[in-house]
Order: C-alpha cells, then sequence, then structure tokens
C-alpha cells in the first residue's frame, strides 16, 4: 500500500482560530488534536474540529502545499474551507467509518 499524505485545517469554531497542519496519518493527527496530545497552538487556542482536507501522493507535494497554504489570507483560507465544508462541520467522524 502506498503512503499518502494530507494537508488539513483545523477550527476552534467556524469562522474561528485556524491551524494548517500536513501528515501521513489523517486520523490519528486529528485525534491528536482534538484530545490536546501535544503542548502548542492548537492545545492553547482549543483547535479541535477538522474542517477540511486534501490528500497528497508524496510527503513534499504535501509539504509544498501547507508552506503555501500557511502564506495564504485569512480570507482564502475561509473560502477553501467553506467550498469544501460549507457547514464547517467536524469531519473527523467521517474518517473513522
Amino acid at each position: 500500500m502506498d503512503k499518502r499524505f494530507w494537508v488539513y485545517i483545523m477550527a476552534d469554531e467556524p469562522y474561528g482560530t485556524l491551524y494548517v497542519g500536513v501528515t501521513s496519518h489523517l486520523a490519528q493527527r486529528a485525534w491528536q488534536h482534538r484530545t490536546g496530545a501535544f503542548e502548542g497552538h492548537t492545545k492553547k487556542y482549543g483547535i479541535k474540529c477538522l474542517v477540511y482536507y486534501e490528500e497528497y501522493p508524496t510527503a513534499e507535494e504535501g509539504f509544498a502545499r501547507e508552506k503555501k497554504l500557511k502564506k495564504w489570507k485569512r480570507i482564502w483560507k475561509i473560502d477553501l474551507v467553506k467550498a469544501f465544508n460549507p457547514t464547517w462541520r467536524d469531519l473527523y467522524d467521517d474518517l473513522r467509518k
């Protein structure tokens, strides 16, 4: 099985504080954010809701996309989430099905 990589956005609430990350284990990483498993930005600001993700075939592509998204204006990230997930529903449960 080929390894996959995801760029994802977490939020504390709709239109709230955002966090952009990349991982090779999306469900596990989202769970870590939800439970505050690690110290840092997401734990400090209560960012627990997975609201966006996209898949990449290589780590290089995933990291390049993450870097690009982190430089985006906030409104562009909000528009990206709204296009993918208009209700800002927590997508974590979808990963466990």
